[in-house]
């Protein structure tokens, strides 16, 4: 009997090999051993029906009309529908994230490896939690607009805990999720000693992916990935992707695959549903095949996993070489400050803060003798808008009284001074609009000391002016216009 992989209107899928049916070597002695035909039916229910292509995705043009209402979700279908092959490299934080968009990439990833790397400076050996991971995605999709595809690792636990993964990426603002079969604790799929659960488990995971899915009301793409071609071996790998297509799974993902060969035997599995190639820099167990070359072969998505992280450690350790020397970076390997700025918002943060500007002219405290200030204020708020009418009593003035002094001729005798203290000292401003802005009273006791070290300010010989007005009532000592506009009188009252 030949298992049936036909789903709803998807092409005729060739017949796999059948695998020898033998006991895993992960399954309990009594487990009766997953057998392709029967079981696997049970496992995955009916055949799957492939959502009409009006709900995957999103033509270009409609892409185009709907502008910013379209959802990342929408957006990534939209990829994974249109032609050609997309690279996606993968940040591990929200800068890195900020980046690959700028760059002008339509998506990205997040690396379970450089996301253990950067947060906790660990290696990617299942030491982060499914709380991290959350907690590190909504900072990274909250700073960019276009998708981003979640590491899920191997869902933190059963297919329940699955279930709590999924809901809590799409809560996050992920895209998609990559889901895998490792065994907890799971590691990088390049490292040595890689195990997988059971084929029934693998499967359900999955199934587990699409119920959440479903009952979130959320139509993120599940991105089922297989760690089988190291743990045991191609064949395991090409029958699992299968049975991962047929359980819902949105794109089909070998890590590993040792070979150009073993590359293109993936590809012709499940050929309706999309395929992800992983190019681990540095020196993975996959070759690094360039874009076209993927493309050519039959992947529609490639993740680019160690690339930011990798260039970034170099850099920070030449960085510190250069600092140890007494040096700093040169100039070429590092992005001025004011590029810094731009790359981090704070133009856009300062031509946002704009709209939210107040009256720039009205004070909480101001003392008399800092006018100057304030005028400078005034005349900034008048140029950046129209006048404005302000009560005087929007100003308020804190006003400091000196001691007062016994004695203020050299000799005791008080002279045109006596009774200084009980004599009022009166400014008014008027503003060029017309408007009163400011009418005060003060002690004009508060000027003696300043007139007797500084007689004359400004051009103006204020102690003269005392001299000659303090035995008169309601004397004016100042009136005159500055450079504003605004007239200003000082009365002796």
């Amino acid at each position: 009997m030949q298992l049936s992989l036909a789903t709803g209107h998807r092409s005729h899928i060739p017949t796999l090999p059948r695998l020898p049916i033998s006991p895993s070597p992960h399954a309990p002695p009594h487990q009766t051993p997953l057998a392709p035909p029967q079981i696997l039916k049970i496992i995955t229910g009916p055949p799957r029906t492939r959502r009409p292509a009006s709900i995957v995705s999103v033509s270009a043009a409609a892409a185009a009309s709907a502008g910013s209402s379209e959802t990342p979700v929408k957006a990534l279908r939209r990829l994974l529908d249109s032609p050609g092959i997309h690279q996606g490299p993968a940040c591990f934080d929200a800068l890195s994230a900020k980046l690959v968009e700028r760059a002008g990439f339509d998506f990205c990833f997040t690396s379970g490896f450089s996301l253990s790397a950067a947060r906790l400076g660990l290696p990617d050996v299942g030491l982060v939690s499914y709380g991290e991971m959350v907690d590190e995605g909504q900072r990274i999709t909250e700073a960019v607009t276009i998708p981003v595809i979640g590491d899920g690792d191997n869902g933190y636990g059963n297919a329940m805990n699955v279930k709590r993964t999924v809901k809590g990426y799409i809560s996050a603002g992920f895209a998609g999720i990559i889901l895998e079969d490792q065994v907890s604790p799971k590691a990088c799929g390049h490292t040595q000693g890689r195990k997988v659960v059971s084929r029934e488990e693998a499967v359900i995971r999955i199934r587990a992916a699409v119920d959440a899915r479903k009952e979130s009301g959320s139509d993120i793409v599940i991105v089922a990935r297989t760690d089988s071609r190291q743990a045991e071996s191609l064949d395991e790998a090409l029958w699992r992707t299968q049975a991962f297509a047929d359980a819902g799974a949105d794109v089909l993902f070998i890590d590993a695959l040792a070979s150009r060969d073993e590359m293109k035997s993936f590809c012709k599995i499940a050929p309706s549903v999309p395929k992800m190639a992983n190019m681990l820099e540095g020196g993975g167990k996959t070759p690094i095949l360039n874009p076209t070359e993927l493309e050519e072969i039959g992947y529609k998505i490639v993740a680019y996993p160690l690339s930011l992280l990798g260039v970034s450690i170099q850099a920070m350790q030449d960085a510190l070489v250069a600092i140890r020397k007494g040096r700093v970076p040169s100039p070429g390997s590092m992005p001025t400050f004011e590029e810094m700025k731009d790359i981090l918002g704070f133009n856009s943060y300062y031509e946002e803060e704009k709209r939210y500007a107040t009256s720039s002219w009205q004070l909480s405290s101001q003392k008399a003798t800092s006018y100057s200030e304030t005028e400078s204020l005034v005349k900034k708020d008048q140029d950046d808008q129209e006048p404005k009418q302000k009560a005087p009593e929007d100003l308020i003035v804190e006003v400091i009284s000196p001691d007062a002094y016994g004695n203020y001729g050299a000799d005791g005798s008080r002279g045109a001074f006596l009774g200084i203290w009980s004599r009022s000292l009166r400014i008014k401003i008027i503003g060029r609009d017309g408007f009163e802005k400011l009418d005060v009273r003060i002690p004009a006791g508060f000027l003696d000391g300043i007139t007797n070290i500084v007689p004359a300010l400004g051009g103006v010989n204020i102690k003269e002016l005392l001299n000659n007005t303090a035995a008169e009532s309601g004397g004016k000592l100042l009136d005159f216009q500055d450079s504003m506009g605004d007239r200003i009188q000082v009365f002796l009252e």
